[in-house]
Parts: structure tokens; C-alpha cells; sequence
């Protein structure tokens, strides 16, 4: 009874706010309902590949966007849980760049929720890697938060140091398709004192948003050439084209 009551207490001090506008709402880490209505979540039919939403209704099998069938993913499915716009976007630059680490545990929600019946058993959860340099200046990688907390969220195992970018690479950030997957080309490696955990294991990446995919891509490339297992991924937002 003292707990709950200093609990209370608390709640009546420091009440629960919303993640975005900072409202009072009912809970820890929640959105109000104007933020809610206005973070555009994936569901419906989605590109089994990239998570993408696509138009029309639920079909028969693995539906994949018109970029997935045009250039094929080295990994065999994708999820996004968000649309990289509006409240989607500012939660994902918050988590990066506004030291609002909070957001990862929500967001390992809303990720295991698009990931509901895809992940293997013994599947192993590594975060894509920031540059050491990068990781000093930033203080955290927002896909190892992430990263954690989904490996919390659905219990399966996570490696934070599976893999490295030992090269550090320009902003991908006004880079065309071609651009971005050179610039990451070669970037990324297998920890040497990791691959033991991934060799035959299926392995699930997490990454804070996809645009083209090409950070993924050179990631997943990496898993599958150290001798993975099939190689998923998911991210917290999903960059998407205004139709």
C-alpha cells in the first residue's frame, strides 16, 4: 500500500505526458489522441519486403513493391512500423538527434506488433551499427536502443556488437539511390569475435528508418557472406512516396 501510494504521489507531481506534444495523458510513454491520430501507423497490406504500405486490399501470398521486384533485397522480409512523416518523423528525430531515448520502448511495441508471426524461434536481434566516431559525437545508437528493447519486448536473444562500420561514411541524407548504396558500400563487417553467434542463425536487423534500404542492404550482405541464416529486417519508420 506505501508503494502504490508514493506512486500516486508521483503520478500527481510528474504526470504521465504525452511522447510528442508533452499533453497529460494516462500512461507512461503513450501518445495523446490528436498525436495518435496523426502518426501515421503501417498496417493493411504492406511489401513483404520493405515493409512499404501498398495500395488496395489484403492479397494471397507475399505482395512486394514495385522497388523490391525491381531490384530484390538480400533479405527475405521486411517491416516498418511507422510512415516516415508528420508524427512519425518527429518521433524518429527525437530518438536520434533529441537525446529522447524514452521513445525506444514504445516503439519496440508498435515494431513487434508488424513483426507478429514472422520471426523464427532462435532468431538473433542486432541493431545496424554507427562508426565509432559518429557513436562519440552522438552518445548512443538509436538502433541499439531499439534494438534492446524489442529483444525485451518478444524474447528472443540480441547482439549489439554483432557488426561494425569501420568505415565511416558520408550523410546519406540528398543522396540519390545509386549514391547512397556506394557510399555504403564495403562500410560494414561482422565483429570477429562475434560470428559465432550468427553462423546457420537467422537474424533479424533493426535500424531506426529505411529510405532506400542501402545501409540495410550492405548489412544484411554482411550477415549472409559471414554465413547467416536467412536475414530479416524491420525499422522503426518507413520513408514513403506521396501518391
Amino acid at each position: 500500500m506505501l508503494s502504490q501510494g508514493f506512486q500516486t504521489a508521483l503520478n500527481v507531481i510528474y504526470p504521465a505526458r504525452c511522447l510528442t506534444c508533452g499533453t497529460v495523458v494516462d500512461s507512461d510513454f503513450g501518445l495523446c489522441g490528436t498525436c495518435w491520430r496523426d502518426t501515421a501507423f503501417v498496417g493493411g497490406t504492406v511489401c513483404d519486403s520493405c515493409g512499404v504500405p501498398l495500395p488496395g486490399v489484403d492479397t494471397v501470398g507475399s505482395p512486394h513493391c514495385d522497388a523490391c521486384l525491381e531490384t530484390p533485397r538480400p533479405w527475405v522480409q521486411g517491416r516498418a512500423a511507422l510512415a516516415y512523416r508528420d508524427m512519425g518523423r518527429k518521433l524518429v528525430l527525437s530518438l536520434k538527434h533529441g537525446d529522447r531515448q524514452e521513445i525506444a520502448r514504445p516503439a519496440s511495441l508498435w515494431m513487434a506488433n508488424v513483426l507478429h508471426g514472422i520471426l523464427p524461434e532462435n532468431t538473433l536481434i542486432a541493431p545496424v551499427p554507427l562508426h565509432w566516431l559518429r557513436m562519440i559525437k552522438r552518445r548512443y545508437n538509436q538502433s541499439a536502443l531499439l534494438a534492446k528493447a524489442l529483444s525485451a519486448r518478444t524474447d528472443h536473444a540480441w547482439c549489439p556488437d554483432l557488426l561494425q562500420r569501420y568505415r565511416r561514411t558520408q550523410s546519406l541524407d540528398g543522396l540519390g539511390r545509386q549514391e547512397r548504396h556506394a557510399a555504403v558500400q564495403n562500410a560494414i563487417r561482422i565483429h570477429p569475435k562475434r560470428r559465432h553467434r550468427l553462423v546457420g542463425r537467422p537474424i533479424l536487423l533493426v535500424d531506426d528508418v529505411m529510405t532506400s534500404g542501402a545501409t540495410l542492404t550492405a548489412t544484411a550482405q554482411a550477415c549472409l557472406d559471414a554465413g547467416s541464416g536467412p536475414v530479416r529486417i524491420v525499422t522503426l519508420a518507413r520513408v514513403v512516396k506521396d501518391t
